[in-house]
């Protein structure tokens, strides 16, 4: 099993190296990232067991050069001795000779600058504790606590789901020459439940760095999963209003993704999309808040990397700090127009896709309060969990986020009544202005995708602490 940087890559760094040289003759800058990611997807159903490679698996290359006007790029996925000159060949035709390229110079755009690097060479690893078990022992687990959750009372189906992949990278440059091996790993169980003529469902997630660290929290999340799903009987919507909400850490995980996430992407700032732009150096939050963004964040999750896929190594970028708006994130051409460095968050769905600016880890930092004083601070509101959705609008910064469980507060303790949905929007100066309390723990989350839109999937992870604010709920 895999637990070391690709040995499919290592081969071919001596190829790349040669490949590089010869771009260089011609091209003022040039680099090349190599990419092999492979693992496994596995769906635990009531009755059949799928198992696919994961959707993130790739194993290709990607060229970037400056043609003497812009930034333009080449991916390939075959390299040998006997193609090196083909590809070149490819790379002039099909960069400097296509119909883009020659309109950009009829019209005189003005040039990019070029890329300035740092000099570095370094090789990073984060191996993961203990052998990764086979795969018939990871399915044989997956359906035992599938197995557990199907006997359980008033369970119509159950389904357990595990992706775990192995990612190495290389990137070469006149000035870098970097390799990376790191692994990611995600669990999560859903309950669908029936009593009489209601039928709810609820699911819990767990991801990480540690794929045995995963397998071994199924037991804990098929039995909340279970709870979650019971407790959603005959429950009903809130009534429309102003709340105040205590958010669990994975709702405090979509508020930072949402509201200072897309928000701050720098490649928004380029186009004039985003309205945090005008809030750089203001208060867009309480003094309470402190918000991170950063593949080399503290906590290790499923975006959590050493450099990302322009070769600018991982940071933690402190966005908000005691609710002023410090800086977004950016890729490295959107820094190179902007002025800035680049904050190592150009991110590929995959070698043959564009890299843009991408959030990794996003989450608040934690506070000083505990969940109990927290709850006996509110005289009317809901402690929220499982979120579900979230949306923003970079531009006029609306946010909209979508719950399945509302457990309601009524002077200062738990009723035991249970809302679903919940529908909570704002705009978010007001929103992370409102916040009030936050937990002296934090806690983040990674099982799920971000999209441009409906496409350019990649990783990331957020979370925070509790956090008490005030919202819309409708």
């Amino acid at each position: 099993m895999p637990k070391q940087f690709s040995t499919y890559l290592q081969a071919k760094l001596p190829l790349l190296e040669k490949l590089l040289a010869k771009l260089a003759e011609r091209y003022a800058y040039c680099s090349i990232l190599g990419c092999d990611s492979q693992g496994k997807s596995i769906a635990v159903l009531t009755n059949s067991t799928i198992i696919n490679d994961n959707p993130f698996a790739e194993r290709g290359f990607v060229i970037r050069v400056h043609n003497g006007l812009n930034y333009a790029e080449y991916s390939f996925n075959e390299l040998s001795e006997e193609n090196i000159a083909t590809i070149l060949k490819k790379v002039a035709t099909e960069l400097e000779l296509s119909e883009e390229y020659k309109q950009s110079k009829a019209i005189k755009l003005e040039e990019y600058k070029l890329f300035e690097e740092e000099k570095i060479r370094q090789d990073f690893k984060r191996v993961y504790q203990g052998e990764k078990p086979p795969l018939a022992t990871v399915v044989n687990r997956l359906s035992a606590v599938k197995d557990h959750l199907q006997k359980r009372e008033n369970v119509l189906n159950a389904t357990v789901n595990y992706q775990q992949l192995d990612i190495s990278k290389c990137f070469l440059s006149k000035d870098k020459h970097l390799t990376q091996f790191y692994s990611w790993a995600v669990g999560v169980v859903a309950a669908l439940v029936k009593k009489e003529e209601d039928v709810r469902y609820s699911y819990v997630s767990s991801s990480g760095v540690e794929p045995n660290q995963v397998l071994k929290e199924l037991d804990d999340l098929e039995a909340k999963a279970y709870q979650d799903a019971m407790d959603l009987l005959g429950s009903l919507p809130p009534q429309a209003g102003v709340y105040d909400i205590i958010a669990c850490p994975d709702i405090t995980g979509i508020i930072a993704h949402e509201a200072s996430g897309h928000g701050v992407e720098m490649a928004m700032f380029v186009k004039g999309r985003a309205k945090g732009q005008e809030y750089l150096n203001k208060r867009v939050a309480s003094d309470l808040v402190t918000m991170h963004e950063g593949a080399k964040g503290e906590q290790l999750q499923v975006s959590s990397y050493f450099f990302d896929d322009e070769g600018n190594l991982a940071q933690d970028t402190i966005e908000i700090s005691k609710g002023i708006l410090k800086t977004g994130v950016s890729d490295a051409l959107s820094a190179l127009i902007l002025g800035t460095k680049p904050t190592g968050n150009g991110k590929r769905q995959s070698f043959e896709r564009k890299a843009y600016a991408r959030m990794t880890a996003t989450y608040f930092e934690a506070g000083k309060h505990s969940l109990e004083e927290m709850i006996a601070s509110i005289k009317e509101g809901f402690l929220i969990s499982v979120g579900y959705s979230g949306m923003e609008d970079p531009k006029n910064w609306g946010i909209q986020l979508a719950a399945l469980i509302g457990r309601e507060i009524k002077d200062g303790k738990l009723t035991g009544k249970v809302v679903s949905p919940i529908m909570m929007t704002g705009y978010v100066p007001d929103l992370l202005g409102s916040i009030s309390m936050l937990s002296d723990s934090v806690e983040l989350f990674g099982s799920g995708m971000c999209g441009k839109g409906y496409k350019e999937w990649v990783k990331v992870s957020d979370g925070g602490p509790y956090l008490k604010a005030r919202v819309n709920i409708g």
